[in-house]
């Protein structure tokens, strides 16, 4: 699942990144905004820069949070994880030892001092569990219970002027500040106030406000982008609009309309798209 950068109905300002579904975040991660969501789940080492306000919450252990901390129902703390800020929550608190919180904490509910357990190891084991009690129907009601609108992968840094990553980035729904640095990228219906730079590049029905770099670059649905693209091979539907320059090595094409494949991929549960690349009628080399 984390596997691939995901935005969907993800809206990024000025302090929070406020996101209308659940959140998972991969361990050694850095985000320096705070997080607004429903389920929030961030692995080891993470580091997360402003607060946190959330419906659940579950922390691994080695992380930081530079702000309060608020969990409408229950919480679960690792051990040595660092809180700038206040914890409040309105559930069960489980948390663990050696646990640092800079301006104390409240909860409603009962609380358990100790060290949960974390969060790979959890789903690993109830994932085992459920495969040996013969109960594999109940495995898809895991994903039906955590589906993240905002998934960010393991070493991942988010910063008001960046969004890296090395793995793929699908976004949706979304509006992000930033350059976006990623493997491939798919973007649909979405603005980015930034840049985008990607080995392969899909803007479909978005507006970028800045430039868009990448070994293969795909404009269609009228799709805009600010200053300039730049590609080895740069596919354009008609209707999308380009306000700088194209730079393309082997070629740019303009066509009517570019077909893409749509696959349902097998880790995320997201729309994946596999670009059909023998669009022809190149008016720059022969591609």
């Amino acid at each position: 699942m984390l596997n691939k950068m995901i935005l969907q109905n993800v809206r990024f300002e000025e302090r929070s990144i406020l996101v209308n579904g659940d959140v998972m975040i991969g361990q050694k991660s850095r985000v320096d905004y705070g997080i607004i969501g429903n389920k929030i789940i961030a692995g080891e080492k993470v580091v997360i820069g402003g607060d946190l306000i959330c419906e659940e919450l579950r922390i691994d252990s080695f992380s930081t949070i530079s702000g309060d901390v608020t969990s409408k129902a229950d919480a679960y703390i690792g051990e040595f994880v660092s809180i700038d800020g206040k914890l409040t929550v309105f559930g069960d608190l489980e948390i663990g030892r050696n646990v640092r919180i800079k301006n104390g904490f409240e909860a409603r509910g009962l609380i358990t001092i100790q060290n949960p357990a974390s969060i790979v190891f959890f789903l690993l084991l109830y994932l085992m569990l459920l495969f040996r009690m013969g109960k594999t129907e109940e495995v898809p009601k895991i994903e039906e219970e955590i589906n993240p609108s905002l998934i960010v992968p393991e070493k991942c840094f988010i910063d008001a002027t960046k969004i890296s990553t090395t793995k793929d980035a699908d976004i949706y729904d979304s509006r992000i500040l930033g350059t976006l640095k990623a493997r491939d990228i798919y973007i649909s219906k979405s603005e980015v106030f930034g840049n985008l730079r990607g080995r392969e590049v899909i803007v479909d029905s978005s507006t970028v406000h800045g430039y868009v770099k990448g070994k293969f670059v795909y404009l269609i649905n009228s799709s805009v982008v600010g200053t300039y693209v730049k590609g080895s091979r740069v596919y354009i539907e008609k209707g999308c609009i380009v306000d700088g320059g194209i730079i393309a090595e082997e070629g740019v094409w303009i066509r009517d309309s570019i077909i893409l494949k749509t696959d349902i991929g097998e880790e995320s549960g997201v729309e994946q798209r596999e670009v059909q690349k023998d669009v022809s009628n190149s008016i720059l080399g022969n591609g």
